[in-house]
């Protein structure tokens, strides 16, 4: 899967996905309900990496696939979405495998 840059973007849909789960299911309410700030600063900073990491992979794969601009436009708001990278791995990378 990290061969192509499909498959590295599918990845990193999952871990960034994952991350921003996480940042508002656990870390916003341990902030927020009982005022406990560091899981947000540490999920907070991996989910801005991953959330950077995921926009260069989505410029290389709509390089790669001559993505239009509609299909990598949808591809980055998913990104804003919770479970979106999910649903835009399920309905538009897994269609781009082997290609």
């Amino acid at each position: 899967m990290l061969r192509t840059s499909i498959g590295r973007l599918r990845i990193m849909g999952y871990l960034e996905g994952i991350s921003f789960l996480i940042l508002l299911a656990v870390c916003v309410p341990l902030k927020h309900v009982y005022g406990i700030l560091e899981p947000t600063k540490i999920v907070g900073m991996a989910h801005g990496i991953l959330f950077v990491l995921y926009g260069i992979f989505l410029i290389e794969v709509r390089s790669d696939h001559q993505w239009d601009t509609k299909t990598t436009i949808l591809s980055f708001i998913a990104a804003f979405l919770p479970f979106g990278t999910f649903i835009a791995d399920n309905k538009i990378f897994k269609a781009y495998i082997g290609k």
